[in-house]
C-alpha cells in the first residue's frame, strides 16, 4: 500500500532549500521539500510526506485525519517504520545520531 503520511516542518535545513526537518509522532526526519517549490512550506506547516518527499501541504486537521485513518486500516506502524527509514544525515550525508 502507498503511505501518504502526515508530518509538521519543524525547520528548513542551512544551505539547502529543498530540505525540512518534519516531526511525525515524535520521529523527526529530513524530507525533500522541492516538489513544493510553487509553495514552499515553512516552519509550523503540515504536509504529507511519500518515501522521503513532501507531496503537499495540507491543514493540520487533515494531518491529524490522516493519521486516524491509518490507524484504522492497520498501517499506522508501517507509517512509522517508513518514516524512520528516512534517516537524519547531515548536509555531508553522515548519519546524525538521534
Amino acid at each position: 500500500m502507498c503511505l501518504a503520511i502526515p508530518g509538521k516542518i519543524i525547520e528548513l535545513v542551512a544551505g539547502n532549500p529543498n530540505l525540512g526537518t518534519v516531526d511525525v509522532v515524535g520521529v523527526r526526519r529530513k524530507v525533500d521539500l522541492g516538489l513544493l517549490k510553487d509553495e514552499m512550506p515553512k516552519p509550523g506547516d503540515w504536509v504529507l510526506i511519500h518515501v522521503g518527499f513532501a507531496m503537499s501541504k495540507i491543514s493540520e486537521e487533515d494531518a491529524q485525519e490522516q493519521m486516524r485513518t491509518l490507524a484504522m486500516l492497520g498501517e499506522a506502524d508501517q507509517a512509522m517504520q517508513e518514516v524512520r527509514g528516512y534517516g537524519m544525515d547531515d548536509a555531508d550525508g553522515h548519519e546524525k545520531p538521534n
